[in-house]
C-alpha cells in the first residue's frame, strides 16, 4: 500500500495539524459517497445493511481500545461522552473530581457544571506542561469519586501514564475517566490493562474521520454506576417494539444511544478505523515518533524553546515550541505557503501523522528559514 495515495491533501499542502481537524483519507470519502448514493437512489431499502455496518464499526472501535463491543456507544463528540459520566453519577454534596489544570475544556466544564450539586472540581497544577502522578494523587481524598485526565495533553503533548493512574484508582475505588482524543490513532490504547472505566474520543483528529461522531467506552463493571441523564426509544431493551412501552434499559453501553444513529458518519468512522487496523497502531506510533525526532532535531539546531517533553515515554504526536518571533505573522506566512499548523497560547504546535514525509519536514523548515530572513 502506498499510504500517501490515501491522502489527496499531500498534493496541495503540508498538513501538520492533526491535533486539530484532520484531512480525510480517500477511503473515508469513498464510504461517505457510497452511502449518499445508496440513500439517494434506494432510500431505506438497504437499511438492514446500514445497521449491520453500525455494529461492525462498533466492534472495530472496541478492537482499537481492547474493549468488548457491548462496552462501546457512539457519541457525537468527546464532550458528550464525558458529560454522560459527569451527569450520571449519584453525587453527594462534598464529593470531588480531580483533573489537571491544562485540560482541553471538554474535560473541565462538564465537571464545573456539577458545582450546584455541591461537587468540587480540584485542579492539579501541571509543571512545564507535565502532569505529575504524585501531584494528582496528592489531591485525592476519601470524597474523590472521579479522576479524569487526557491521555495526551492538547498543548504540551505530554503523554500520561494511564496504567499507573488506573492501578491507583482501582485500588482506591475511584472511577477513572480518560479523554483520548489526542492519542487514539497515534498511541496504542488498552482500557483493560489500564483499568479505565470511561473513555471518550471523537474521530476528527488523529483518527482521520469526520467531525460529529466518536466512540464512548464504559466498562461493564462501571455500567450501573452511571444513570443515563438522557434517554429515548433506542435506550430501551425493546427499542424496535415501538408501541409496547417498557422502561427497561439496554443491558450494555447502547443504553446511552438514545435515538437514531448518525449513520453516514458511522460509515466514515468505520472506513477510517480500517486504516489503523490494516497498518497497525504500533507501526503508526513508531513512524510518528521518527518524524518527531527529525522535527525536534531541526528545532534544536535553530535554538527554539521546545515545550513538549522529549522523554520517550512522555512523548506523543504533538510537538510544541516557541521562540523569538511574531506568532501571528508566522501563522499568516505558513498559511500563505500552504502549511497547516496551530499557533495559540504563545506557542506553535505541530502534529504530523504517519503518512507525512521527511521531505515535508525539510520543506517546512526551509519555509521557516525564509520567514526568519524576511522578518
Amino acid at each position: 500500500m502506498n499510504i500517501r495515495e490515501e491522502f489527496p491533501v499531500v498534493e496541495n499542502r503540508i498538513f501538520f495539524d492533526h491535533a486539530k481537524v484532520s484531512p480525510l483519507p480517500m477511503r473515508v470519502r469513498s464510504a461517505v459517497n457510497a452511502f449518499v448514493e445508496d440513500a439517494s437512489s434506494h432510500g431505506t431499502a438497504n437499511y438492514a445493511d446500514w445497521m449491520a455496518r453500525v455494529e461492525s464499526v462498533r466492534a472495530s472501535f472496541a478492537r482499537l481500545i481492547n474493549a468488548s463491543p457491548d462496552e462501546v456507544a457512539f457519541v457525537k463528540n468527546t464532550s458528550e461522552g464525558i458529560s454522560i459520566v459527569a451527569n450520571g453519577i449519584d453525587w453527594k454534596p462534598g464529593d470531588n473530581v480531580v483533573i489537571p489544570d491544562i485540560e482541553f475544556p471538554a474535560n473541565v466544564y462538564p465537571w464545573w457544571n456539577l458545582k450546584p450539586l455541591g461537587v468540587e472540581t480540584r485542579l492539579v497544577h501541571a509543571v512545564d506542561g507535565r502532569v505529575l502522578f504524585d501531584d494528582l494523587v496528592a489531591r485525592v481524598d476519601n470524597r474523590t469519586r472521579v479522576l479524569s485526565v487526557s491521555s495526551v495533553e492538547c498543548n504540551s503533548g505530554f503523554r500520561l501514564d494511564l496504567n499507573r493512574m488506573g492501578v491507583f484508582c482501582k485500588e482506591k475505588g475511584i472511577l477513572f475517566c480518560v479523554d483520548a482524543i489526542q492519542s487514539l490513532g497515534v498511541l496504542p490504547m488498552d482500557v483493560k490493562r489500564d483499568h479505565i472505566d470511561f473513555l471518550s474520543a471523537d474521530g476528527h483528529k488523529w483518527l482521520l474521520s469526520v467531525e460529529g461522531l466518536g466512540g464512548f467506552y464504559i466498562s461493564s463493571e462501571a455500567l450501573e454506576a452511571i444513570r443515563p441523564a438522557v434517554v429515548g426509544w433506542n435506550s430501551m431493551i425493546n427499542a424496535y417494539d415501538f408501541m409496547n412501552y417498557d422502561f427497561t434499559l439496554r443491558p450494555d453501553a447502547a443504553r446511552f444511544e438514545e435515538g437514531s444513529f448518525n449513520t453516514m458518519s458511522i460509515q466514515a468512522f468505520g472506513a477510517a478505523l480500517s486504516l489503523f487496523h490494516e497498518v497497525g497502531v504500533d507501526t503508526i506510533e513508531k513512524r510518528i515518533m521518527r518524524l518527531g525526532d527529525k522535527i525536534l532535531d531541526e528545532l534544536k539546531r535553530r535554538n527554539f524553546r521546545i515545550l513538549n517533553s522529549v522523554i520517550p515515554e512522555e512523548r506523543s504526536g504533538i510537538i510544541s515550541f516557541t521562540g523569538e518571533m511574531d506568532l501571528q505573522k508566522l501563522s499568516d506566512f505558513m498559511a500563505a505557503n500552504q502549511v497547516s499548523l496551530t499557533v495559540r497560547d504563545g506557542m506553535v504546535r505541530l502534529s504530523p501523522h504517519f503518512y507525512n514525509s521527511e521531505n515535508e519536514i525539510d520543506r517546512f523548515f526551509d519555509l521557516w528559514d525564509r520567514f526568519k530572513k524576511s522578518s
